[in-house]
């Protein structure tokens, strides 16, 4: 089962848009603190709806408790980033594998990266433009996961 976390999120709308995403492809969905934002936060909940509900959503407080959450369950971390290593697209998901993307502002920290399995990145033409929107970058990586394990079929 592939897993969503987000590393230190900054921006409601952003985390609520992913938390949809989440929740119509069954997908778990980790957040790491500090968060910017409080869970009860009006536009996190307005931008996922009433969808809430079917997400299978964990809160860890630091990047150490959501690291000793995850030995309990294996798979490798795939860090998403902009200096990332590989293209997404030529990279081979597991089933069991931690798509990690950071923060709006910040991106992952260095030692999440060092941490990182993989490091991914999604190739852009424009030079200028520095990064996607979190939530694309996350539908783009999970719908890539997905559709190589052929999740999609269904």
């Amino acid at each position: 089962m592939l897993r969503i976390v987000l590393v230190h999120p900054q921006i409601p709308p952003n985390t609520g848009n992913i938390a949809r995403t989440c929740a119509a492809t069954e997908t778990e969905l980790h957040l790491v603190g500090p968060l910017g934002f409080e869970i009860s936060d009006r536009y996190l909940k307005r931008a996922g709806l009433d969808y809430w509900s079917y997400v299978k959503l964990r809160y860890h407080h630091s990047i150490e408790e959501f690291q000793a959450f995850w030995q309990s369950q294996n798979g490798r971390w795939i860090g998403f980033s902009t200096s990332g290593r590989c293209s997404y697209i030529k990279f081979s998901f597991h089933p069991d594998d931690w798509l990690l993307f950071g923060s709006e502002t910040a991106g992952l920290p260095p030692e999440v990266l060092d941490r990182c399995n993989a490091t991914l990145r999604i190739p852009m033409a424009q030079s200028g433009v520095r990064s996607l929107n979190l939530s694309v970058s996350v539908a783009i990586g999970l719908f890539e996961a997905r559709r190589q394990l052929g999740y999609l079929e269904e």
